[in-house]
């Protein structure tokens, strides 16, 4: 079930076409990472879900409904949402800006702080929010986005200055709302950080939904190379003639080819024969790859069939 659709929306301003008809759904459970270079459309996207905006064409709907109107508001609540550059007063404590929140969302203050705790923030929930590091308001933006266990969840660069533990705490915060059932946005220019939770990807660019999948879809779409790396000794004068032409590196004790994804099975029959092999790594396409291929793509007028 999709609990976010945008059904051929598009939005302008002044003389700046921000949207140009995006298509783009978000089911119950899943992670859509939602990607693009700035200017992309993607800020654009998420204040329409929250209906900060209206759509000049087309349809928004969030939970069945359209997020813009006045009858939304009792729905709001169980939206939770984190901007890039999060900001609170700087003389409240980070337990009095919590519960604020949460008696904003109908909620008691209680949820507020063990969410504090969950994130690593109880001892410093005392302490007023000037004092705080960047690592430690995003944190405290973090609780506030995820108060009421939320049905819907945008999050804008979330992990920008939280240290790999933290990093790695959010991302099991994300796991147990998504499986409650949450429909996750999350936007990231950290490509390498949010390949391993996300189900799907949407890549933007000038306005217009480039590419939609999962990464497996992206990758068959794409056929970029699969690499197949090596390690023992005189390999290269052992390999078959066949696969002789898919060499694209070699150095001493190591040895990488490179074909298309339906050449694996040649690949794999070549590791089968060479009696000083040690070990071999299989890489497919990674997500920073396969972006950088759509978006490039995208400019040259290469990439025209990446969405379902």
């Amino acid at each position: 079930m999709s609990i976010i659709r945008l059904r051929q929306v598009s939005k302008q301003f002044a003389d700046k076409k921000a949207l140009r008809q995006v298509s783009l759904a978000v089911s119950s459970g899943e992670v859509l990472g939602l990607l693009g270079h700035n200017g992309a459309g993607k800020t654009t996207s998420i204040k329409l879900i929250l209906g900060l905006l209206r759509p000049d064409e087309g349809e928004v709907r969030v939970m069945g409904q359209d997020p813009a109107r006045d009858t939304f508001r009792k729905q709001r609540r169980h939206i939770g949402f984190l901007q890039e550059n999060v900001s609170f007063y700087d003389q409240l404590t980070g337990a009095e800006v919590i519960g604020y929140l949460a008696r904003l969302k109908g909620m008691a203050p209680k949820q507020g702080m063990t969410l504090l705790e969950r994130l690593g923030l109880a001892e410093a929930a005392g302490r007023r929010v000037k004092t705080y590091s960047k690592g430690m308001r995003q944190r405290l933006g973090l609780a506030q986005a995820m108060l009421g266990q939320p049905r819907v969840l945008l999050l804008d660069e979330p992990t920008v200055g939280l240290d790999p533990l933290a990093t790695r705490d959010f991302y099991q915060q994300i796991d147990e709302l998504r499986r409650q059932g949450c429909a996750i946005i999350l936007c990231s220019h950290v490509l390498a950080g949010v390949e391993p939770y996300l189900d799907r990807i949407a890549v933007m660019g000038q306005g217009r939904l480039l590419a939609s999948g999962n990464l497996a879809e992206l990758r068959a779409k794409s056929r970029l190379p699969v690499t197949l790396t090596l390690y023992g000794d005189n390999l290269e004068q052992q390999l078959p003639e066949s696969c002789q032409a898919l060499v694209c590196q070699s150095e001493p004790g190591q040895l990488a080819l490179q074909g298309q994804p339906e050449q694996k099975k040649l690949l794999a029959q070549a590791i089968c024969s060479l009696p000083g092999l040690r070990d071999f790594h299989w890489q497919q396409p990674n997500l920073p790859e396969l972006y950088q291929h759509i978006c490039y793509g995208a400019a040259d007028g290469r990439i025209t069939d990446y969405c379902p």
